[in-house]
């Protein structure tokens, strides 16, 4: 295998700044990074990552904690994260999370990882008092508000203006009754969505009914079940003509089920979804959506990450969003 003083000669330099390069400074100029990234993938250099993190107390890994990963919105998530990560030469891997498993899946993290990302988790006060003890950096990308009790920062999109939005495009198609479905049960951002929902339905001078609140499961299979189940106990008709989702995957269940039962769709109900995942835009009809914007998120979370490891004080960012009316509404 290449040394590093072979990858130094190929490229022309010091052997110090093939070391600056390896290590993510900011003190190499951009030809000259990849002038040396060059010579080491033409040489096969493989950095000892054990020796270097024996060395610097640094892993150049994060782990990103996922709920479900067959959920696009999740996954798509995770795609940009990594992709942000690898420009500034991180290697990032994914656990699944339960809360059964919790202790367990923490403790395996110390000494392996220089950064944890969660996506909408709702840790343990003690668990998040160990990771801090350990001084590793923990971020949320959704708001959490069991995270930032405990001073976690957070990325996300600004919810209230966002639903707003979409109430205010609702109503001016002549919906005042609009039901919402919702999965608290999994994750955090789904109490967070449910809660900003309720206050932007307030702001418009509507209020959400109790019978038009939903638990979808936050899963396509789920949804339409739980939506026949509604629609079989609603015969003479829903108590809503409008519903938004706290997540995609449930509006495609829900516009399923409105399929088989013949009802249709923005005639008889409008259908709302929450994250704009590729699904959307193939439904029939298209799902109309709120925009979610994952590129952005993963570029902000590396930001926020790279901040936090050099032990500086980082503020939560909402960034915006916006809506894509299609065929559904």
């Amino acid at each position: 295998m290449a040394s590093r003083q072979e990858v130094a000669e190929r490229a022309g330099v010091s052997v110090a700044v093939v070391s600056y390069v390896l290590n993510g400074k900011s003190n190499v100029k951009m030809e000259t990074r990849v002038r040396v990234l060059a010579a080491m993938k033409e040489l096969g250099y493989e950095p000892n990552l054990l020796a270097r993190s024996l060395k610097t107390k640094k892993t150049g890994q994060l782990a990103v904690l996922v709920n479900y990963l067959g959920n696009p919105f999740e996954a798509g998530l995770l795609l940009h994260i990594e992709s942000a990560a690898r420009e500034e030469s991180f290697l990032v891997f994914f656990q699944s999370y339960t809360p059964e498993t919790e202790e367990q899946l923490i403790s395996s993290l110390r000494g392996r990882v220089d950064g944890i990302i969660l996506l909408g988790q709702q840790l343990k006060a003690e668990t998040y008092d160990r990771i801090l003890e350990w001084e590793v950096p923990i971020l949320s990308v959704t708001q959490n508000p069991y995270a930032q009790e405990q001073g976690i920062p957070f990325v996300d999109v600004d919810w209230s203006d966002l639903y707003r939005q979409a109430i205010q495009h609702l109503k001016d198609k002549g919906h005042t009754r609009i039901g919402y479905m919702t999965d608290t049960a999994s994750s955090t951002y789904h109490v967070n969505r449910l809660r900003y929902f309720k206050e932007a339905m307030l702001a418009e001078g509507l209020e959400l009914q109790e019978e038009a609140l939903l638990s979808g499961r936050g899963r396509l299979e789920s949804a339409s079940e739980i939506f026949q189940k509604y629609v079989d106990n609603h015969p003479t008709g829903l108590p809503f003509s409008a519903i938004i989702c706290s997540n995609d995957l449930m509006a495609a269940g829900i516009l399923d089920t409105c399929k088989k039962n013949g009802i249709l769709i923005p005639d008889q109900l409008a259908i709302l979804g929450s994250e704009n995942i590729l699904m959307t835009s193939l439904t029939e009809p298209k799902l109309s959506v709120i925009h979610y914007p994952r590129d952005e998120v993963g570029k902000h979370t590396m930001e926020m990450m790279k901040e936090l490891m050099a032990k500086r004080q980082v503020a939560s960012r909402t960034l915006t969003g916006h809506l894509r009316i299609r065929s559904s509404s």
